[in-house]
């Protein structure tokens, strides 16, 4: 009888034994996932990258001339009757180009939220240019037939351009979706030329003739590398590929607000390194 109970006892102690030998299973815990660990990125830090690019400006050339004109006529008496520097004349302008560039920031990463600051720069060639005149013609003054004709034009050349912005980013695994706002920033060169003429034919009975009022002008501005201003928005992703090199993959909304009023919309692929 003792030595049954001995025996029980040794293969009660060999069977714990095993027991704390096995590996702690999931499905031995009543789950597939327990115990399972996911591999985390850390996307904080400082991080430098390039990129190429691919977009389409729209450049609103309609009151470009306005201010030219105005100068223009500013003593003429046709111009307080009948604001002809306000006549429209010029439209607007559609172009597509590509560019390459880089960008430099900062994340800071709390958990999976991850916020940024970052100096964006793309070097391309947005060019458009738009042209109009207008003529008309009235009785003014007294005993006159007045005819008046306007006409402008205006180019516009983009070169370089950028933003300073904010990002705001969630991590997922190995990627981090994002979207920014923030200050756009330029170099353009604004041509923009204006010219009048007024001729006034006396068709009157008076003897002699009144005076001859004809007259005409022409003003032109230029404004080379011309810094302009603006606002920045837009959504991306970054996907961390090995070590801290990443992927980019973004779209980039910018407005200028100048005397040629310019939006800037760019499709972006780049390739980052963090630090």
């Amino acid at each position: 009888m003792r030595r049954l109970l001995l025996v029980a006892v040794m293969c009660g102690a060999a069977s714990v034994a095993s027991a704390a030998d096995m590996p702690d299973l999931p499905f031995l815990r009543g789950s597939f996932t327990e115990g399972l660990s996911r591999g985390t990125v850390n996307w904080g830090g400082a991080y430098v990258g390039a990129h190429a690019s691919h977009g389409a400006a729209d450049m609103d050339f309609t009151n470009s001339g306005q201010d030219l004109l105005a100068k223009l006529l500013n003593n003429v008496d046709i111009e307080s009757q009948f604001n002809i520097s306000k006549w429209p004349l010029l439209g607007k302008a559609h172009m597509q180009n590509s560019g390459y560039g880089g960008f430099i920031g900062y994340n800071w990463q709390w958990t999976d939220a991850v916020v940024a600051i970052e100096l964006n720069y793309t070097h391309g060639n947005f060019f458009g240019a738009n042209g109009g005149s207008q003529s008309r013609s009235f009785q003014y003054p007294t005993d006159y037939v007045t005819t008046a004709t306007i006409a402008s034009a205006a180019t516009m050349k983009v070169t370089d351009y950028g933003s300073l912005r904010v990002r705001g980013g969630y991590a997922i695994d190995n990627f981090l979706p994002y979207g920014f706002a923030g200050i756009a920033m330029g170099q353009a060169n604004i041509n923009r030329w204006a010219t009048y003429s007024a001729n006034y034919r006396y068709v009157g009975s008076a003897i002699p003739a009144l005076p001859d009022y004809s007259g005409s002008g022409v003003l032109t501005d230029n404004a080379n590398s011309h810094f302009i201003t603006g606002f920045a928005g837009g959504v991306g992703v970054d996907v961390m590929l090995y070590a801290g090199l990443f992927l980019r993959a973004e779209w980039e909304y910018l407005r200028f607000t100048s005397t040629v009023d310019t939006t800037i919309n760019t499709v972006r692929a780049g390739l980052g390194y963090k630090f």
